[in-house]
């Protein structure tokens, strides 16, 4: 029977119930998921452009950020077309082994991020607690060994994921309670023990996330230790501001990603799991634009440069 039913959604594929339980209201969330998209696209796309293009940016912390603003321009095309195309269609259909690569792309993308944004924050650990070292700390082989670790990493993580989740009989149903292929609302299809699979998701992700959540704060704990013996009240002021704003996309990300994958089986599929993944995979990489970058004077000071030579006659 189980052979049977895998068989048969192997050729019939998975519908993706997305947020169709609101009904007419979903017309409303096309433009805005559109927007999101080119917002984040054009922002993202103009920080890789700007580090390219003006070599006083070459530095770690920017170098390290157009890799980030490269994972985010994939991670939000990894879910977004695919949910406007359902919103527009009222089709919401998506092959096995679509949803098996978009599994793929998507904790590939997410697991790299973690420890982006870990080694974004080490650099800043860095920059403020040990500035005499720092050149030679945080040298270009440093940089490309970290984002090639982070790439390494994420792609353990998901191919593992991916790997046991469908290698899984899927004979309850074939409609993921959810707008893109996750883990959590895949094996709530599943009619096997997943036992197995929750522990790897408790295992792997502990490593992945929390991990890489413990190394980013413990460098921001330092970093405000650090500012705290600041005596310019201004200095202290412009310092917190940026560790501010840092951290409030590192908890928005970390938070709802938490969420997510820690929690027992019997709570896979509620109705806050699309809202909540939204944090994670749209509203955090629209805002690293304007956190991380369009807030500095620097990066500001590149793009107007660019304009500027561009546009004189």
């Amino acid at each position: 029977m189980n052979k049977m039913s895998t068989n048969n959604t192997m050729a019939i594929g998975f519908i993706l119930l997305g947020f169709s339980k609101l009904g007419q209201y979903q017309m409303f969330l096309c433009p805005l998921f559109l927007l999101f998209y080119v917002i984040t696209l054009g922002g993202n796309a103009s920080i890789i452009l700007t580090y390219k293009l003006s070599p006083n940016l070459h530095t770690p912390m920017y170098f390290y950020l157009a890799n980030l603003s490269f994972l985010e321009i994939f991670y939000v095309t990894s879910t977004i077309p695919k949910a406007l195309n359902d919103l527009l269609s009222n089709g919401s259909a998506i092959s096995f082994y679509g949803c098996a690569v978009q599994m793929y792309c998507v904790l590939l993308l997410g697991g790299t991020e973690c420890y982006v944004l870990a080694a974004m924050a080490y650099d800043r650990y860095n920059a403020i607690c040990q500035p005499l070292l720092y050149t030679n700390i945080m040298n270009r082989i440093t940089c490309i060994k970290h984002i090639i670790g982070s790439w390494s990493i994420g792609a353990i993580n998901s191919l593992i994921h991916t790997a046991l989740t469908f290698s899984l009989p899927f004979c309850r149903s074939n409609q993921i309670n959810h707008f893109f292929c996750d883990v959590p609302p895949l094996l709530a299809l599943s009619c096997k023990d997943t036992w197995v699979n929750e522990w790897t998701v408790f295992g792997v992700a502990s490593f992945v996330i929390i991990g890489s959540c413990i190394l980013t704060i413990f460098s921001y704990i330092k970093i405000i230790s650090a500012v705290l013996q600041v005596r310019s009240s201004s200095g202290r002021k412009k310092a917190f501001s940026t560790c501010t704003s840092h951290l409030i996309v590192v908890a928005m990300f970390y938070g709802s990603a938490i969420f997510m994958y820690f929690r027992p089986k019997s709570s896979y599929g509620n109705t806050y799991d699309r809202l909540v993944s939204l944090m994670y995979t749209v509203l955090a990489p629209l805002c690293n634009p304007f956190i991380y970058a369009l807030r500095n004077k620097e990066v500001k000071s590149a793009i107007t440069r660019l304009l500027c030579k561009r546009w004189r006659p």
